[in-house]
């Protein structure tokens, strides 16, 4: 992909400015904000990840920016909140918004076959925008892989891909079934080039970028990262971390080329919250899920996955590049947001910190049953229990020795980071309840049995499977 002088001369003014543009965000309430710190710490330390940036939004407002560990290894360099770092497939959710504006400009429709646009395509007169950006249309996937093929060291363009992968026999038929596929959004990166006339990074910065203020955002897939910004790491198995290879130009092009900071995409998140760059019928296409002709659930939107999140309405998606790993989730009715990006390929630390510290901030109650085993738990930790609530078999189980045992292994691990029902059910005239317990390094699962009356005749606490 040819490198125009106009970007050129943007991409210097940026390497200039991002110095000066602070992005340090510290308004989240302490309690919240010392939670979050202990998340991203020891999900680090338990993956060895060697760094993280993360960005909250809360009531809607971006609240709290802050970095952990090493942006760089050699020499050492600690993550800031103004390093960029590569967001992978998150792109596709600005790629689909540029189709949703295109669709409020009357130049096209989600439901026009994408033949309308691009010639060449494989049942081109079938396959919809709408299926493309759903990942419901049978174009095979050109990049499944987690990590770089030796031919994606060279460069290649967004025809270049059209053509091998795009002309090829569709996977499924259009529609009937769900299969993520990084080829559907070089075809929409292609009818927004073709529909708009413009290049599609000239289009987003237009209409998404600037108006939004994202000072920071980077075509990564044109120009490597600078030295400013996060160095990109992968592994050979459980080998020392390495300096990861540079995919070749224009394999990301419109899938997962953008590069920013957590700041500049949680400006995007409080965008998506407020409803601010597309109309209010536009986000409704987007966050809606996309059903198959069968009537077979996706849980995915347009650029987006569509989850429940502890009961609570939620927009997600990850992103993965050549060193780079980044998740972003948006509780869409609670107005909270968390961004996370990371420096090491094929690990999951960017979700395992967005999924553990969104429900933090959102502060989701406790139920009353969640509420008496956490503090059964927590008197555990100190040696105590109160007696009070055991039926008799109970309390004989806690003897000395087991209230010994339980202190001895659950006081070291401190506070859970989640505390959550899983499960309940009749059984043997009582209330059987399971829980998760959630630490960054393991998971638990606690079982209780309740009689009608409120005492509890067990409560066990094991390694979850």
């Amino acid at each position: 992909m040819e490198l125009r002088k106009k970007c050129g001369t943007v991409a210097a003014l940026l390497i200039a400015s991002i110095s000066a543009y602070t992005q340090t965000v510290d308004t989240l309430a302490p309690s919240i904000q010392s939670r979050v710190d202990r998340i991203a710490t020891q999900v680090l330390q338990q993956t060895g990840v060697p760094s993280a940036s993360i960005a909250v939004v809360n009531h809607g407002k971006l609240v709290y920016t802050h970095a952990y560990g090493k942006a760089r290894l050699q020499p050492p360099t600690p993550a800031t909140p103004e390093m960029r770092y590569s967001i992978g497939s998150i792109s596709k959710q600005f790629t689909a918004a540029a189709i949703l504006l295109l669709q409020e400009q009357g130049k096209l429709s989600l439901d026009d076959a994408v033949g309308k646009y691009i010639d060449g395509l494989t049942r081109g007169n079938e396959v919809t925008i709408r299926q493309v950006l759903s990942h419901t249309s049978g174009y095979q996937d050109y990049w499944p892989e987690d990590y770089v093929m030796t031919p994606m060291l060279q460069p290649t363009t967004a025809q270049q891909i059209l053509d091998k992968w795009a002309k090829k026999p569709l996977d499924f038929e259009p529609g009937t079934q769900w299969q993520y596929s990084n080829t559907n959004y070089v075809i929409a990166g292609a009818i927004v080039e073709k529909v708009s006339g413009e290049r599609l990074m000239d289009f987003l910065e237009a209409h998404i970028f600037h108006p939004l203020g994202m000072k920071s955002v980077w075509n990564s897939d044109e120009t490597k990262l600078t030295q400013a910004d996060a160095t990109a790491y992968y592994r050979h198995a459980l080998g020392p971390l390495r300096v990861a290879p540079k995919e070749g130009r224009g394999w990301m092009f419109a899938a997962g080329e953008l590069a920013m900071t957590a700041h500049d995409l949680a400006l995007w998140d409080q965008s998506l919250l407020a409803e601010s760059v597309l109309k209010a019928q536009s986000y409704n296409q987007m966050f809606a899920e996309v059903k198959l002709k069968s009537g077979k659930e996706t849980h995915y939107g347009l650029g987006v996955q569509v989850v429940n999140l502890d009961g609570h309405r939620a927009i997600e998606h990850s992103g993965e590049v050549s060193g780079f790993v980044s998740d972003n989730i948006v509780l869409i009715d609670d107005g909270v947001a968390v961004a996370v990006l990371t420096n090491q390929d094929a690990v999951s630390a960017a979700g395992t910190i967005a999924r553990l510290a969104a429900p933090a901030i959102a502060g989701y109650p406790l139920t009353a049953p969640e509420q008496q085993a956490l503090d059964l738990y927590r008197g555990l930790q100190h040696g105590t229990i109160d007696r009070n609530l055991l039926a008799p078999n109970l309390s004989d189980y806690f003897t000395p020795e087991a209230i010994a045992d339980f202190q001895a292994s659950l006081a070291p691990l401190g506070e859970p980071l989640t505390f959550k029902q899983a499960a309940e059910e009749l059984r043997g005239g009582m209330t059987f309840r399971a829980f998760r317990i959630t630490y960054p390094d393991r998971r638990l699962v606690l079982t209780t049995y309740t009689y009608p009356d409120g005492k509890l005749e067990q409560y066990l606490i094991a390694p979850a499977e």
